[in-house]
């Protein structure tokens, strides 16, 4: 008869499982490498702690089967359910449909625009080591142009008006001193439309 007591492997599943969702949760601050990277002294113990945990639940599964393993079991249960949910938030299955992408590449980051049919733009920044980061921002078409009501950016590198240009299958961000957008592709003055 099992005892209301709490096991050592069970201390350890439930311990590996709550670091291993807050290193899921640092998608959100900037990525779960960089923050690996940066924070490995943290980190790497609870990945450890957790891939020891997954293998002795297996063992006492097989061994004793569902009853005794049931604090583990949930404990992983609730770390394959965080990561299916990161998952599921990171894809297009809730959002709007996408009516317009641009990437705009440059030596150390890939700024990639995602226009969508509910007049919401997203700004997905991937850069070195892993970094990533998503601005959300507002907009509407006016005939060529993109006009941004929230800029999906927190400074002037993309500023509010942008041109679209689809013969040259390009979305043209930089102005000339007159005030008219420069439309020959030079290096960091256009996103190139996917």
């Amino acid at each position: 008869m099992r005892k209301n007591k709490i096991k050592g492997f069970e201390i350890v599943a439930i311990l590996s499982a709550i670091g291993i969702i807050g290193w899921l949760i640092t998608d959100f601050y900037g990525g779960m490498i960089i923050n690996l990277l940066s924070y490995g002294i943290l980190i790497i113990p609870f990945i450890i702690l957790y891939l020891i945990s997954i293998i002795e639940t297996i063992i006492s599964l097989i061994k004793k089967g569902v009853k005794s393993t049931r604090i583990k079991l949930i404990a992983h249960g609730i770390v394959i359910i965080s990561i299916i949910s990161l998952n599921i938030y990171h894809s297009d299955l809730l959002k709007s449909k996408a009516v317009l992408t641009a990437v705009l590449k440059d030596d150390l980051f890939h700024y990639r625009l995602v226009f969508r049919e509910n007049g919401t733009v997203e700004n997905q920044i991937n850069g070195f080591m892993g970094f990533s980061e998503t601005i959300y921002g507002k907009y509407t078409f006016e005939k060529d142009l993109i006009i941004f009501s929230e800029k999906p950016y927190d400074n002037n590198f993309i500023p509010d008006t942008l041109l679209l240009d689809k013969k040259q299958n390009a979305i043209f961000i930089t102005k000339n001193k007159k005030g008219k957008f420069e439309t020959e592709k030079v290096w960091l003055n256009y996103f190139e439309i996917e």
